[in-house]
């Protein structure tokens, strides 16, 4: 199985739109952090789609090591 890069060990704080899909980058390679540029290809890791169910703030996880899918669950504060 492919590692993804640890871009940094916070998550991204990300406002969001209720409805409004989102591609969230899993490998790490993404200049448009947090966010799916197409970086992947090649690898074996692929975005993760989220779909907001509300307007509001979010938190993207940023070293990519998440359970929760794209949403951090503190990953970054074991590795």
């Amino acid at each position: 199985m492919a590692t993804p890069d640890i871009l940094q060990r916070a998550p991204y704080r990300t406002e969001v739109q209720a409805g409004r899909t989102y591609s969230w980058c899993s490998c790490g390679k993404s200049a448009k952090q947090p966010f799916c540029d197409g970086s992947h290809k090649g690898t074996e890791l692929t975005p993760v789609r989220y779909t907001a169910e509300k307007d509001g703030t979010v938190f993207f996880c940023g070293c990519k090591h998440s359970k929760k899918g794209p949403l951090c669950d503190g990953s970054h504060n074991r590795i």
